[in-house]
């Protein structure tokens, strides 16, 4: 049973970049999905998440109106189209899995699953 995110990296200010958050071991459409990032020296915090039953999806105000979080074409994905990035994005960001949430999530879980992280870095 694994979590992985993946599709982190450079990208200048201003620019996009698109994580994806991948389940293996079980399915991921019974889970609601929260992204969490850490900028460096400073606490995790819950940035977004997609409820499991009816893909309601709930947005921190930092990333509100930018960041887009979707499940995927394929299975087991879900997806997060970070636009209009600033140096503020930068930090690791970590997918988590929080069982049931039918039909509202928040950062506040219990998430059963932590993928790794991915670096995003914003910078010129």
């Amino acid at each position: 049973v694994q979590l992985q995110a993946s599709g982190g990296g450079l990208v200048q200010p201003g620019g996009s970049l698109i994580l994806s958050c991948t389940a293996s071991g079980f399915k991921l459409e019974h889970y609601a999905i929260a992204w969490f990032r850490q900028a460096p020296g400073q606490e995790r915090e819950w940035a977004l998440c997609i409820s499991s039953m009816t893909d309601s999806t709930h947005y921190a105000d930092s990333v509100k109106g930018r960041f887009t979080i979707s499940r995927g074409n394929a299975k087991n994905t879900v997806n997060l189209q970070m636009n209009n990035l600033t140096t503020e994005d930068t930090g690791v960001y970590y997918c988590a899995a929080e069982r049931g949430a039918f039909y509202y999530c928040s950062g506040d879980g219990p998430h059963e699953f932590w993928g790794q992280g991915t670096l995003v870095t914003v910078s010129s």
